[in-house]
């Protein structure tokens, strides 16, 4: 399975990578294997942020944002944009990956400014399972997201595991990077929906501040 650019934006914007520096997608060499039922995703829109809760109807998802911290979601999705309008044309060799947009990243300070301690991060995307040919579930996602995590300095502190959410079943991996004194704690979150391979990633200096951010995410009945 390739590795999806918007999996790589989203680890990457985090870590304050350039986003200059993605992978492009690669299509699959494999055979074509027989679509599943959650392929061909339906429409899902971007939700909305208000009184500090980001909310996502189609998907059923709520995410609780820290008092005072910032939002990048626009800027984000208008640099992937504009890199793609960079790229030449590749009309009579065009190929669909699939839609993928980030639908929220926001900061504990804003991603340029610098600071001593780790800048915690949520970031939520979306993107077509129709990028990853043969994607039956949310644990073969976590191919290329480990893939990622480990080509940007970070250890895996144990393999994906089941995570319940709720009464959402969700994919979890854990990651650290140590940094001088200090420790990044990368955990992401990830569930198949509509057709879309949806990640949560968050980012804090401790695990006891990831599992809080964790703790403001929920999910309605659907």
């Amino acid at each position: 399975m390739s590795l999806s650019r918007l999996v790589h934006l989203c680890l990457a914007t985090i870590l304050w990578i350039s986003i200059a520096g993605r992978i492009s997608a690669q299509s699959s060499s494999s055979k074509h294997t027989k679509e599943s039922s959650t392929t061909g995703a339906t429409a899902v829109d971007n939700g909305a942020v208000s009184n500090g809760i980001y909310r996502n109807k189609a998907l059923g998802l709520a995410c609780k944002i820290p008092e005072g911290w910032v939002l990048r979601t626009e800027e984000m999705n208008s640099q992937d944009q504009a890199k793609d309008e960079e790229k030449p044309s590749t009309q009579g060799t065009q190929r669909s990956t699939g839609e993928q947009r980030v639908l929220l990243a926001t900061f504990s300070r804003p991603p340029e400014a610098r600071g001593q301690d780790v800048n915690s991060s949520i970031l939520i995307a979306a993107e077509s399972v129709d990028a990853y040919p043969g994607l039956k579930d949310a644990a073969q996602y976590f191919g290329p997201l480990t893939e990622v995590a480990k080509a940007q300095g970070f250890a895996v502190d144990e393999e994906p595991y089941e995570f319940a959410l709720g009464s959402r079943k969700l994919v979890r991996g854990d990651f650290h990077k140590d940094v001088g004194t200090r420790v990044m704690r990368q955990s992401t979150l990830a569930f198949l929906s509509h057709g879309y391979a949806v990640s949560i990633t968050i980012l804090g200096g401790t695990e006891d501040e990831v599992e809080e951010l964790i703790d403001g995410i929920s999910f309605t009945g659907k």
